[in-house]
């Protein structure tokens, strides 16, 4: 009876995890609108350890016991972000030049993930709300690659502080939908 109320997302113990990253992230989305100018590099590599974390999460949900309905894109989720994380992290001059880039694959792929994700609830009653942020997500991935890095970087360094905002407030409610349900015995 239990593997019948698991979510997309599975239900795991360590659903705080998931819940300080996504505090660290609308934080950090905070710090880099208000101050901008001296963020784009620390923006890159918080971005990527916040991946690689991020990243670790999801490939333990996956491999967890209680395996989610569709464990396998957890798994390439949580491969893609860890790699992407570290190409972020190794090289500051790299991060710089395709962060925005990268930022827009990472959201076109949950936008995307999010959107099979809705499909696969229907049954559930807020299931469109998954469709909602599948779409804001791809339609932030594609204004990063509109934006660039050469072409202009003030709207770039706008919508890395909306993404973080945005992608913490997802997370957010992501962990509390990872939360198990209490047994009573």
């Amino acid at each position: 009876m239990n593997a019948l109320n698991l979510t997309y997302w599975g239900k795991t113990k360590a659903w705080w995890v998931v819940l300080i990253v996504g505090v660290l992230l609308i934080l950090s989305g905070f710090a880099y609108w208000f101050w901008p100018a001296a963020g784009y590099a620390v923006a890159s590599q918080l971005f990527g350890w916040l991946l690689i974390l991020f990243g670790v999460v999801q490939l333990c949900v996956s491999a967890g016991v209680n395996k989610p309905r569709g464990w396998g894109w957890l798994l390439a989720g949580g491969v893609i972000n860890i790699f992407i994380g570290f190409m972020l992290v190794r090289s500051v001059i790299l991060a710089e030049v395709v962060f925005p880039y990268f930022l827009a694959i990472v959201f076109v792929y949950w936008g995307i993930a999010a959107l099979i994700a809705a499909v696969n609830n229907r049954a559930r009653r807020y299931w469109w709300l998954q469709m909602v942020n599948g779409v804001l997500l791809m339609i932030i991935g594609f204004f990063f690659i509109e934006a660039g890095y050469i072409q202009d970087l003030a709207m770039v360094s706008f919508l890395t502080a909306l993404a973080f905002i945005y992608w913490g407030f997802t997370v957010g409610a992501a962990a509390y939908d990872m939360k198990p349900d209490k047994i009573e015995e």
